[in-house]
């Protein structure tokens, strides 16, 4: 983890409420896909915590993708390229893609799509196939499917109203045959993946924090093999060690 100043490169809408930010900055803190960086927004006392969606050492570019649902998000709707933020970098211990089966389906639900994406351009790397699965209420909210698609997957999309792809929830569209499956969504997506899921896999947690790397215990939850902070043992679990 560090602490540094990074200049945003862009900062667009997509859809909705959903934004995607470029940083310039040190990338080196990142090692798995499924961490975030905790970013101090002017003006608010407690960080947000956003989810990497996609870094590249080369250019030192870390994209993040998030969804405005406060002031502190909103704020950060509003800066322009150039502008350096406040950041925390490499919090978490995101997916293991070396627990990550032959076939392995990246399940995301809404702004849950974004780390998904990290993570399939490292099981490609890791020489494995991923699956992507990716929920919606509507094709209005739809985003990133391009993209998932452009890496040359198979890329499923699920909306619950039936206006694009799998009418109902990602649990609608699991295939027949898988080897693992990893998932970040809203809680009650994760509980329903949980419980439709045949194999062992990893699930990624969303967590109200307060300082984003373990000191405050505001995150713990409990666990079958004891509590586990979500922001620094966490955000991604085991399947096997969920307590629902």
């Amino acid at each position: 983890m560090i602490r540094d100043l990074y200049h945003i490169h862009s900062n667009k809408w997509l859809t909705g409420d959903i934004w995607e930010m470029r940083l310039i900055g040190d990338v080196y803190p990142i090692t798995a896909p499924g961490q975030f960086i905790n970013v101090k927004a002017d003006g608010h006392f407690l960080r947000r915590p956003i989810s990497i969606c996609d870094w590249d050492e080369e250019t030192a570019m870390i994209t993040i993708v998030y969804k405005v649902v406060g002031k502190g998000t909103e704020a950060l709707s509003r800066m322009q390229s150039g502008q350096a933020l406040d950041v925390l970098c490499g919090l978490g211990n995101g997916f293991d893609v070396s627990k990550c089966g032959e076939k392995t389906l990246v399940i995301g639900g809404g702004a849950g799509v974004p780390p998904m994406y990290g993570l399939a351009k490292e099981l490609l790397r890791a020489g494995k196939t991923p699956v992507a699965i990716l929920g919606f209420n509507t094709i209005e909210e739809m985003f990133y499917a391009d993209d998932f698609q452009a890496l040359g997957i198979e890329t499923i999309v699920t909306t619950v109203d039936d206006s694009f792809g799998v009418k109902g929830f990602v649990t609608d569209a699991l295939p027949e045959q898988y080897d693992y499956f990893c998932a970040c969504g809203p809680l009650p997506m994760l509980k329903a993946v949980y419980n439709a899921t045949a194999t062992s896999g990893l699930l990624s947690f969303e967590e109200r924090m307060g300082c984003g790397f373990g000191a405050c215990m505001g995150c713990t939850c409990k666990t079958k093999y004891g509590d586990k902070r979500i922001c620094k043992d966490g955000p991604v679990l085991e399947k096997e060690e969920i307590i629902w």
